[in-house]
């Protein structure tokens, strides 16, 4: 059988439901649309379900993608709406079509954020931030399963801007690596606290919004 991709949306609450939580969500909306899932062979069959990039718990997003088999063929255009039905709040199929590229083949994010600053004043902060951010190179302290690095993060990241529509708020619109070399836009923040506590956020968050790969003439283009 061929291989779906969906589209769908995580926020609100639903983006404190765990990658696990999320995939056995997913699994039981298809059982109750009536949407038999293909599952693998031998002693422990599993849903033949992917998803692309699992997201961190507390991160919304507007362009997730799930790939998946089924057992008999479905009109793409039906999808969405039948598993809308038993999805909870949050959680929102946007887009289905038949899958012909490879999730390895997502290089970059465009995120969106916002930074609060409670006692702070915002609008000076925008111009600091974004010559912050055009550094040559910005050297961080990284932690990993094997202990803690320096990480030059700047290469792994293609694109960044602010602007402060009030006093007290910048907003963020980045664009960051994917795929093997993901940059967790927690970093930018992470990169303020070590580096420049001054300008460091007392709230921040982020959103993804578009998965690009990188096409023919070395543009980015958004992955489908």
């Amino acid at each position: 059988m061929s291989k779906y991709r969906v589209k769908f949306t995580k926020e609100g609450a639903a983006v404190y439901i765990s990658h696990l939580d999320l995939m056995r969500t997913m699994h039981r909306a298809f059982i109750r649309a009536g949407l038999r899932v293909k599952h693998s062979e031998g002693y422990n069959p599993h849903p033949k379900m992917v998803f692309a990039m699992p997201l961190s718990v507390g991160t919304e997003s507007q362009c997730e993608l799930l790939d998946f088999e089924l057992d008999s063929d479905v009109f793409t255009v039906k999808i969405p709406d039948m598993l809308n039905a038993f999805l909870p709040d949050g959680i929102v199929m946007t887009d289905c079509w038949m899958a012909e590229t490879k999730f390895s083949e997502i290089a970059w994010l465009n995120v969106r954020g916002r930074f609060e600053y409670d006692d702070r004043s915002a609008c000076e902060k925008a111009s600091l931030l974004s010559e912050f951010f055009s550094a040559p190179e910005i050297v961080i302290r990284k932690r990993t399963k094997r202990g803690e690095t320096s990480f030059d993060m700047r290469p792994y990241l293609r694109d960044i801007d602010f602007s402060a529509p009030d006093r007290h708020t910048i907003d963020v619109s980045a664009i960051v690596a994917a795929g093997d070399k993901v940059l967790n836009p927690d970093l930018i923040v992470s990169a303020l606290e070590q580096l420049a506590p001054e300008l460091s956020p007392d709230f921040a968050r982020f959103r993804r919004i578009v998965m690009y790969k990188v096409g023919d003439k070395n543009e980015i283009v958004e992955f489908r």
